[in-house]
């Protein structure tokens, strides 16, 4: 289990958005259910908090998107109505 979740720790930063929070329901899913060693453990939850800052990177980045293209219309009117009242 180390080593996998070493492997993919590396990779993280390659890993899309859903590709993120699937593995981080399962690793969820595996803390809640019990039955692993501490060391399993520590392991899983280390690598939930990998995956939950990939996730919180994704919905940033999202979130500056929408912002800026909700943003972007508004500032446009307004140039627009300003060019045309002073031409």
């Amino acid at each position: 289990m180390t080593d996998d979740a070493t492997t993919t720790a590396g990779a993280t930063g390659t890993l899309g958005y859903e590709q993120a929070r699937d593995e981080l329901i399962e690793v969820v899913r595996r803390l809640e259910a019990g039955g692993t060693t501490l060391e399993e453990s520590l392991a899983l939850w280390e690598r939930g908090e990998e995956l939950a800052k990939v996730c919180r990177h994704w919905l940033e980045g999202a979130r500056a998107r929408l912002d800026a293209a909700l943003a972007g219309p508004a500032d446009s009117q307004e140039s627009g109505t300003t060019a045309a009242d002073n031409g």
